[in-house]
């Protein structure tokens, strides 16, 4: 690939695409940058700049068309909130209200058809991510403990049954009991909400659904979710191996093992994530 551009939101992510893309010899690696959300470092790891405003996804994918980029990736972090309370364009603002269903899917599949128009094709966000999508078994010291890999079990099978109707993502489970389910508030929120009710020794899964367009809103986990899980209690991780962004992998593998946290990939029938186009 000779040109590539990321709709880049908050968080390290973007970043660590970009620089996976330069690594794996793409030429040109530009960003769309939303004001008040992406960083300094993601800009620093780009060739070019285009900021806009998030209201403004619409004219960015425009720009994107113009410029004739090969294909685009979405990454990073954008509030669940601005989705009621953003100052989006007419064009976005009618995009979202012919929908009579606004989930991930439904909301990203949009935008994928809004830049299928311009001509540039919407890639999978695993891409270039290799270092950051972690296989089959244990990453930490130690591993799931047998009462952990069974609320594991548990967690998969609910999962499993709430991803078909695209609820969320992440369950908590204690004993087998389900404490929470991640609907649209975000991982953090579900673990803190999970974390009042069942106290320490809780498990945190995270899963794509069975059939889930990787190229967008793909499961992610990093050390903010690892803090989040310590003050909650939750004592271990668990996805699908090869089908999780775990960003700055190396950073949280060191915080976990400091704080007795398992981390830790299960072996599924779905394929994993691609990493190349």
């Amino acid at each position: 690939m000779r040109k590539l551009v990321i709709v880049a939101g908050s968080g390290s992510y973007p970043r660590l695409v970009a620089e996976g893309a330069r690594r794996a010899g793409v030429g040109q690696v530009d960003v769309v940058a939303i004001k008040g959300s992406t960083s300094r470092a993601t800009c620093k790891a780009a060739h070019n700049v285009h900021w806009i405003t998030l209201g403004g996804i619409s004219e960015g994918i425009r720009w994107a068309g113009r410029e004739g980029y090969e294909g685009a990736i979405l990454a990073g972090q954008v509030s669940p909130l601005s989705l009621f309370r953003g100052r989006f364009d007419p064009e976005i603002k009618a995009a979202l209200a012919s929908l009579p269903v606004k989930t991930a899917h439904t909301i990203f599949g949009r935008l994928s058809e809004m830049f299928d128009a311009a001509g540039v094709p919407l890639l999978p966000a695993s891409l270039y991510m290799d270092d950051a999508m972690p296989g089959a078994g244990a990453l930490t010291e130690h591993g799931l403990s047998e009462s952990e890999a069974k609320d594991v079990e548990h967690a998969m099978r609910v999962a499993d049954d709430m991803g078909r109707h695209d609820v969320g993502q992440s369950v908590l489970v204690k004993s087998g009991m389900v404490l929470a389910v991640e609907a649209f508030e975000g991982t953090n929120a579900a673990i803190r909400r999970g974390g009042r009710l069942g106290g320490r020794g809780s498990i945190l899964y995270k899963a794509a659904r069975p059939g889930h367009d990787m190229r967008f809103d793909i499961p992610v986990a990093g050390l903010k979710t690892l803090k989040t899980m310590r003050r909650a209690g939750v004592s271990a991780l668990a996805f699908q191996a090869g089908r999780l962004v775990l960003l700055d992998k190396e950073e949280c593998v060191r915080y976990a093992n400091r704080h007795g946290i398992a981390l830790a990939g299960m072996e599924t029938s779905l394929p994993p994530a691609p990493l190349r186009p």
